[in-house]
């Protein structure tokens, strides 16, 4: 199987950014919103640099607009509504909502890319959209609506970015880590820009927000990202975003341990589903290379 490389990728972004929702809410409680995101990206643009130059891999920008314009959707805006809606409400059901990306993309693909809608993609789609149903009920949009509307948001803009990602590699062969890197320094500049400008930042060094910030630069962001850009390679934008769902799998496991966050009966049928929305996926990705 030409792609499974690509499913081993899905399995380590999965526990990397799944365990990254837990840590961001530990760091949300020492630094702003905008400052945490202006942190988290340029320290996770320098550390791909670095990794870059250590591979000897070309650090000249791959075609600026495009790649900046990646970075607008699939970093600053998608990153900026992530922290805005994790600071003005919960880390679990609310944040979770971002996971409703892939839905977005299969909207939005059918026009913007040439990825039609096969049966197994829809079948795919339809059980994994039930199964973050159980994981989201009860969700309360009376409450914590402007937090519900900051994840709904960076949702959109991830399927954006997602979209423009497999339009851009569609037209341009640039090499993927420097690739990551330049477009995460485009989108670090206007996050950098707000964060100097709106009132109120902070931040607060104690060693659990160190600790947090470590794992976010990192892992949560170099790594992950660069795991991201790698399956979108591989994968179609769909398929992509129906194996990203076992990230929220993760989360609410990771919640459970650390948080004492423990899922009830519907959150669990939820993930039961996703997993097999996963199955499916799978199953039909290979279907294309082999």
């Amino acid at each position: 199987m030409k792609n499974r490389g690509a499913f081993m990728a899905v399995i380590a972004l999965a526990l990397v950014w799944g365990y990254t929702w837990v840590v961001l809410k530990v760091a949300t409680g020492g630094a702003s919103p905008f400052v945490l995101g202006a942190m988290r990206l340029v320290l996770g643009a320098a550390a791909l640099f670095a990794l870059a130059a250590i591979s000897r891999k070309p650090l000249r920008s791959p075609p600026p607009g495009p790649t900046a314009l990646i970075g607008l959707f699939q970093v600053t805006l998608m990153i900026s509504f992530q922290l805005l809606a994790l600071s003005t409400g919960g880390a679990g059901k609310t944040a979770l909502l971002v996971y409703t990306f892939p839905f977005w993309v299969a909207l939005f693909s059918t026009g913007l890319l040439d990825e039609p809608l096969t049966r197994t993609r829809i079948a795919a789609v339809a059980v994994a959209a039930v199964g973050l149903g159980f994981v989201l009920f009860p969700l309360d949009f009376g409450h914590d609506v402007l937090s519900k509307a900051f994840a709904l948001a960076s949702a959109i803009s991830w399927a954006f970015g997602s979209i423009f990602t497999k339009r851009f590699r569609a037209k341009h062969d640039v090499e993927l880590l420097p690739f990551t890197a330049w477009q995460m320094t485009y989108g670090a500049i206007p996050m950098v820009i707000v964060a100097l400008l709106v009132p109120g930042g902070y931040v607060h060094f104690t060693p659990a927000f160190t600790a947090a910030l470590a794992y976010i630069v990192i892992f949560g962001t170099a790594t992950a990202f660069w795991l991201w850009f790698f399956i979108m390679e591989r994968l179609s934008a769909v398929g992509a975003g129906v194996a990203s769902l076992l990230t929220p799998v993760v989360s609410v496991l990771a919640a459970w341990i650390q948080l004492h966050e423990q899922p009830g009966v519907p959150e669990l049928i939820g993930m039961a589903l996703i997993v097999v929305a996963l199955v499916i996926n799978a199953t039909g990705e290979s279907r294309r290379f082999d």
